[in-house]
């Protein structure tokens, strides 16, 4: 079993940025890859970056150059720095860690880009 905790949400202004974190708890977190969702009002949610167990990154198109996705397996948290935030970011943003067999999400942190 592992438990997620989603934490740096928050409100900022276009071209702000912010910091999230999702510390794990309850198992081996080096052995999971650990992504990081986003779910807007009224749409469905979606992928934007992960990062593997061996440390491979990769990220959704929109994000692409603006957030850094970033493991610490020593403290069991993986983070995602977001920069130059737009409107369009706005959202609640889970973390997910998974791995074959095993599939766990956060309950989400809260993300308002707003003038």
């Amino acid at each position: 079993q592992v438990q997620l905790v989603e934490s740096g949400g928050g409100l900022v202004q276009p071209g702000g940025s912010l910091r999230l974190s999702c510390a794990a708890s309850g198992s081996i977190f080096s052995s999971f890859n650990m992504g990081w969702y986003r779910q807007a009002p009224g749409k469905q949610r979606e992928y934007v970056a992960v990062i593997t167990s061996g440390g491979s990154i990769n990220y959704a198109d929109p994000v692409k150059g603006r957030f850094t996705i970033s493991r610490d397996n020593a403290k069991n948290t993986v983070y995602l720095q977001m920069n130059s935030l737009k409107l369009e970011d706005t959202a609640v943003y889970y973390c997910r860690a998974y791995k074959a067999w095993s599939d766990y999400w956060g309950q989400g942190t809260q993300v308002t880009v707003s003038s």
